[in-house]
């Protein structure tokens, strides 16, 4: 399960950087998303991979080695929801920017 979470969070990284450094705007967005994406994933794995686990303590007495850990969880719920808010944004102003421009190239001119 580590290795395959591993190699998630690395191609969503890689392919992230790779968009991010594309000369148009809309692929620039899609990169910030996919690291977006990325980062949520290395999150919510820092939380420990447990199957079939409580997500919280439910008294002291109990051992916290059998539970996850809800923080992650909370932090990537909260990441999502601003990552998504971020994207939308982000598209309001590319169209903005497109309308007044004419081209949607990063720096703003035609190659």
């Amino acid at each position: 399960m580590e290795l395959i979470l591993s190699i998630a969070i690395g191609t969503l990284t890689a392919s992230g950087v790779w968009l991010l450094l594309r000369p148009r705007t809309f692929q620039v967005i899609i990169g910030l998303s996919l690291l977006s994406y990325a980062v949520n994933l290395f999150i919510f794995g820092m939380g420990r991979l447990r199957m079939d686990a409580a997500p919280i303590l439910e008294g002291a007495g109990s051992d916290p080695a059998n539970y996850a850990d809800p923080v992650p969880q909370a932090l990537v719920l909260t990441a999502i929801v601003i990552g998504f808010a971020m994207t939308a944004l982000f598209l309001v102003v590319l169209l903005a920017a497109r309308g007044l421009t004419g081209t949607d190239h990063v720096d703003g001119r035609e190659r």
